[in-house]
């Protein structure tokens, strides 16, 4: 049991607006007030060049940092490794100053599925190295947000003494946070299409990341196996005791995507209709039922308890709905309640 305060964000569905006739970008910025002032404590957008195209997430969240004042800003997630690591520190410094420093990084890899590659080809990138390419980066913007300057040989990235500072300043630009929270997005599974020696190195692997170069864990997508996520953060605990870390200053966040209705029959019909328009890709290979649960607030409450008891720290709620309003509304009235008393645990 942690004594972290258990939050709670929204992911406002920055590609809605492009497939929803009563969803457009005034009211996504709308929604954001409405989050705010309904109790939550982080908002939070998406990212996609081409593949599933969507409004740009660092403008968006400059815009949703001047229409709220306390909620948490972050990206769910942003693929870090199709961006130039120096102008991204620059814009999230920047952003980080903007909004009062209240930014978190969810920073990502980019998912294999044929899409993404699509845009890796199109920016000139080889796809097959996104993994040493995310990790130089993430290295990049940890050493320019704390120390202000790097030099760094990697295999991707090359710098002699580069900072956002002429000598004319009166220091380097930076953010105001040192760092922001940059939380890696990763996936890992012990069961799947590779012998399980494979699937463990590749947990290894996914948590060293984790430990390494970030200040928390964002996953997704294992809804119906909670066990999943208890193994999981066995590993991260395993991974930083190896490198000397502290494993409690790690928030572990979850991105869970739901429907709330009057039945679970009601709730699942709207859900999925809604999921294969927005991910009409993954919707087809992936069972729909691990993106998050569907049904009464009781069924989401019950969902939402035996995840924060295994270790959940945040929440990142995306509802799978045209009626965005009409869902995080719901949420604030019939199951944020609830978790009040438990927001310190």
């Amino acid at each position: 049991m942690s004594d972290k305060t258990l939050e709670f964000g929204v992911n406002l569905n920055n590609r809605e607006p492009l497939i929803a006739p009563d969803y457009d970008l005034q009211a996504l910025l709308d929604l954001s007030s409405v989050v705010e002032d309904s109790g939550f404590d982080s908002v939070w957008v998406g990212d996609s060049l081409f593949s599933k195209p969507r409004y740009e997430p660092l403008a968006l969240l400059s815009a949703i940092s001047q229409r709220t004042s306390r909620v948490r800003l972050g990206t769910a997630c942003l693929v870090t490794s199709t961006r130039n690591p120096l102008y991204l520190a620059l814009e999230w410094a920047t952003l980080d100053v903007i909004s009062g420093g209240r930014t978190i990084l969810g920073a990502c890899k980019g998912n294999p599925e044929e899409g993404v590659r699509r845009e890796f080809a199109a920016l000139g990138l080889d796809y097959a190295k996104a993994g040493s390419i995310w990790e130089e980066g993430l290295h990049v913007l940890r050493t320019l947000w704390t120390e202000g300057e790097i030099t760094f040989q990697g295999k991707h990235f090359e710098y002699d003494g580069v900072s956002f500072h002429s000598g004319t300043e009166m220091a380097p630009l930076r953010p105001l946070q040192s760092p922001p929270p940059i939380w890696v997005v990763s996936n890992p599974r012990l069961v799947g299409d590779a012998p399980s020696d494979e699937m463990r190195r590749r947990m290894e692997r996914a948590c060293r990341r984790v430990i390494q170069y970030g200040d928390g864990w964002m996953t997704c997508c294992r809804a119906q196996h909670p066990e999943e996520l208890t193994e999981q953060l066995g590993y991260l605990r395993d991974a930083a005791e190896r490198y000397d870390e502290d494993f409690d200053r790690y928030t572990v966040s979850y991105q869970v995507t739901m429907n709330i209705g009057e039945s679970e029959e009601e709730a699942r019909t709207a859900f999925d209709d809604y999921i294969s328009k927005y991910y009409p890709e993954l919707s087809k290979a992936m069972d729909l039922s691990n993106w998050g649960p569907v049904g009464t607030p009781e069924q989401i409450g019950a969902w939402l308890r035996d995840f924060a008891d295994r270790g959940v720290d945040h929440f990142i709620c995306r509802f799978g709905a045209i009626d965005q309003f009409g869902q995080v509304e719901r949420f604030a009235k019939e199951i944020l309640p609830a978790f009040t008393a438990e927001r310190v645990r």
